[in-house]
């Protein structure tokens, strides 16, 4: 069975919450690899187009996973993505959901150009928590954290809490993780 030796982050949250910011940064304090799940979408072909309406892919998710999965199961990735319930348990070892203040994220997506229904489904999402239920129900609570991305300060602060879990990890973890192969058990649990 392969071992894993670094563990793997899924940087989540609305658009506009910092995910990019925290992911980059991360990756300068760790050695972690950011992975932009949208960039992998459209450059290895894992999509079915683009939807216009709300401005982003729509991604296969089994190619996706398909095309994570090698560089997941050797782990040290930052998978920073809208999403997070798509992803094997296995794969995964802490799920961060970035939160923002309503008022300031509708700022942010406003500067973006964000308007009409683009707007107002991702506001929604934000206050009706939509991405922090979707984790808890996708992961187990011990891998799920919530941190707060309203002000430029915080991130900082976010991403030591975080680099300080990595090392946690990496401690706890001396010898590596099993990641087991397709059949393992974790998998059929998901099923």
């Amino acid at each position: 069975m392969p071992k894993r030796t670094l563990p793997n982050i899924i940087i989540t949250g609305t658009p506009g919450t910092g995910k990019t910011t925290h992911a980059e940064q991360l990756a300068t304090a760790t050695g972690l690899r950011h992975v932009s799940v949208n960039q992998v979408a459209k450059e290895r072909d894992c999509h079915d187009g683009y939807d216009e309406e709300v401005g982003s892919w729509i991604v296969d998710e089994d190619k996706l996973l398909d095309a994570l999965e090698a560089e997941a199961l050797a782990g040290g990735l930052i998978l920073d993505w809208h999403a997070c319930d798509l992803f094997p348990k296995r794969w995964i070892d802490l799920v961060v959901v970035l939160r923002c203040d309503p008022t300031a994220l509708y700022d942010r997506l406003a500067a973006r150009g964000y308007a009409g229904k683009k707007l107002e489904d991702n506001m929604d999402c934000e206050i009706m928590e939509v991405l922090v239920e979707e984790a808890r129900g996708a992961f187990d609570d011990e891998c799920v954290v919530q941190l707060t991305s309203d002000e430029a300060d915080q991130v900082e602060s976010n991403v030591e809490r975080i680099e300080a879990w990595v090392a946690q990890w990496k401690r706890d973890h001396e010898g590596g993780v099993e990641m087991g192969g397709p059949d393992s058990e974790e998998e059929e649990d998901d099923e």
